[in-house]
């Protein structure tokens, strides 16, 4: 069989007059380094000292991943559902987590929150990131509002930003193609394009990375209509990062971005000529400082969000502001203990018929015990004080045990933790329904399970959860928000499995169970799975093969304003690249719905049917 696998790889290569001795000496195996996590602790721990079982999205997978959104590469881990990921490009109905709301789940981009304080929900727009600025995502489930504050109850994202390369100049250019078309209309013409370019490099004491991406995308109308009309997407994207070496312990970077997109929607069952053009302006600072065990950090953004909305309605403009500055200490004593003690402030304004703002002010503490025995602890805690209605204490205890095998360790862990909610700008001080006696909503949540890790072969975990929210904020019978008594229990379970038993071959899965009660729990599937095959048919060509189940669940027809029981369905995607030079041209396939699956996402909208892109990715 190997010498089959050598017959093919030189028939690919033959073309390119690229001889095997020419490529690189001869192939060594190298011994992998047990995976590094930070989002659950701010600190790079071995995953075995981590009481969470922390999701790492890699460079290598979001390389396998192109020509796909974020939203679509996160909606394959466990525990986590975003609506509209499987849509026309432009449509996101929610990010839920573990049978949370949007609003539960907190996003960060290079260690700062970012949300817009003039939305309703108050969350990011998942739809103003570029996969190509993406180098990794780190994704912990569960209260964390010890070290991230406010919204993050039942998910963290951690997005990191790609880094300037070590060369004086480097490059990047991506571009795809492909085909924009539903289930019932194979048409094949072409209705997707994207493209980025990333310029970056060091000089000396000195780094910058600077780039462009835009897509775009027509062909689909927004809702299911007779006439089916045409809903344009188009997304454009600008990052300029440079940064200062001082000294081996002293560094400071600052960033600059600005995000335009344009969507075409309509309203559910009705074909309309709606559109939304969305501004994020965006501006920060890190720095860090090193001292003998310890580091002393500062990452701040000032970010401007404005949406201009035309609809049947008429025509409506909003404007939020967000500053966020985070101060914190690190140290680490007797290479045991690594602790934090930080502040963080933010403020949120916005304009509806006057302006509007909020501040909050939160000092905190966290501690990370890494035993010498196989004992690991996590917890800490933070006092918010808002300016709208006073203080309010969130905490987490977050116990593990590791067992050492021969080959990798077995690892026992829990959690109790407390999380936080502010009301948002519209719900205090907006033009309709407004109360400015809102309290927090309060999250609680409970978590055990196991994880089981042989060598860099093989990892297995298994995770119960329990979730109380209590304080969730609705409206009553006038439609003026208010905290209402009933309370919302979810609980469920995630099992996750990784399995690489060569070099060339990976596995990847995951299934997910959820159930929430108290309300009608819309769009929330019971059970999820996924799956993911992995293959390096040689060193040039690898080949990707998924697979995604979504189970029943209800949504909500605000034509009749009763909840419909949605099918399940199923999705297989298929990923093929083949790189003609050695880290410098690959050009990719990719095949989704395969089957050209026809279902429900959300009742009256649009899904994808089977669709394929191809493109190229050239480094320089």
């Amino acid at each position: 069989m190997k010498k089959n696998y050598v017959l093919l790889c030189a028939a690919l290569v033959a073309g390119q007059g690229i001889s095997a001795q020419e490529s690189q000496q001869d192939p060594v195996e190298v011994q992998q380094l047990q995976e590094v996590v930070v989002s659950d602790s701010r600190f790079q721990l071995k995953r075995e000292n981590s009481g969470k079982t922390v999701i790492k999205i890699s460079t290598e997978e979001l390389e396998r991943s192109q020509g796909k959104t974020i939203s679509e590469i996160i909606n394959t881990k466990s525990g986590i559902e975003i609506t509209g990921s499987r849509g026309r490009d432009g449509s996101v109905f929610g990010v839920f987590a573990r049978g949370g709301r949007g609003r539960q789940a907190l996003i960060i981009i290079d260690g700062v929150r970012v949300s817009d304080p003039s939305s309703f929900s108050q969350e990011y727009d998942l739809r103003l990131l570029s996969t190509a600025d993406i180098e990794s995502i780190e994704i912990i489930k569960g209260a964390a509002s010890t070290l991230y504050g406010t919204n993050a109850a039942t998910a963290v994202i951690n997005i990191t930003t790609k880094k300037s390369s070590a060369k004086k100049v480097s490059g990047n250019f991506q571009s795809t193609i492909g085909t924009n078309q539903t289930a019932d209309d194979q048409n094949y013409n072409l209705g997707s394009f994207g493209n980025a370019v990333t310029i970056n490099g060091t000089l000396n004491k000195f780094s910058y990375n600077a780039g462009f991406s835009n897509r775009y995308s027509s062909g689909l109308s927004a809702a299911v209509t007779p006439e089916n009309e045409e809903d344009t997407f188009s997304h454009f994207s600008t990052n300029l990062k440079l940064g200062y070496q001082f000294s081996d312990n002293f560094e400071i970077s600052v960033y600059g971005n600005q995000t335009k997109f344009d969507t075409e929607f309509d309203a559910a069952l009705t074909e309309a000529p709606n559109r939304a053009k969305v501004t994020q302006e965006r501006v920060g600072l890190s720095s860090s400082f090193k001292y003998n065990k310890g580091s002393i950090h500062v990452n701040s953004a000032y970010t401007d969000y404005e949406t201009d909305s035309k609809s049947t309605f008429g025509e409506s403009i909003s404007d939020g502001k967000n500053l966020v500055l985070d101060f914190y200490n690190k140290y680490v004593f007797d290479d045991k203990w690594h602790t934090i003690v930080g502040v963080n402030y933010l403020k949120d304004e916005a304009v509806f018929s006057n302006e509007a703002d909020f501040t909050i002010l939160d000092p905190y503490a966290n501690v990370v015990y890494v035993s010498d025995f196989g004992f690991n602890l996590n917890t800490g805690a933070r006092l918010n004080t808002h300016s709208e209605y006073g203080n309010h204490f969130v905490y987490n205890i977050n116990p593990s045990y590791v067992f050492t095998t021969t080959n990798g360790y077995v690892k026992l862990l829990g959690a109790y933790a407390t999380s936080y909610i502010t009301p948002n700008l519209i719900q205090l001080f907006g033009d309709f329904g407004a109360n400015p006696n809102l309290e927090p909503e309060e999250n609680r949540t409970i978590e055990g399970g196991v994880e089981y890790f042989v060598n860099d072969k093989l990892r297995v975990s298994a995770l119960y959860f329990d979730r109380n929210e209590k304080n969730t904020i609705g409206f009553d019978q006038n439609f003026t928000s208010i905290n209402v008594a009933n309370e919302i229990d979810a609980n469920g379970v995630e099992v996750e499995a990784s399995w690489k038993p060569s070099a060339d071959f990976s596995l990847d899965a995951n299934y997910t169970f959820t159930e929430r009660k108290g309300d009608n729990a819309i769009r929330i599937p019971k059970h999820k799975a996924n799956l993911a095959l992995n293959y390096q048919v040689c060193e040039t060509t690898g080949i990707s093969l998924s697979y995604a189940y979504t189970g029943q669940r209800v949504d909500t027809d605000f034509t009749t304003f009763t909840d419909v029981a949605l099918d399940t369905f199923s999705l297989v995607n298929l990923y093929v690249e083949h790189v003609l030079k050695p880290n410098k041209l690959k050009i990719f396939l990719n095949g989704n719905n395969l089957l050209n699956e026809e279902y429900v996402e959300v009742i009256g909208f649009t899904t994808r049917g089977r669709n394929i892109i191809a493109g190229f990715n050239l480094t320089l």
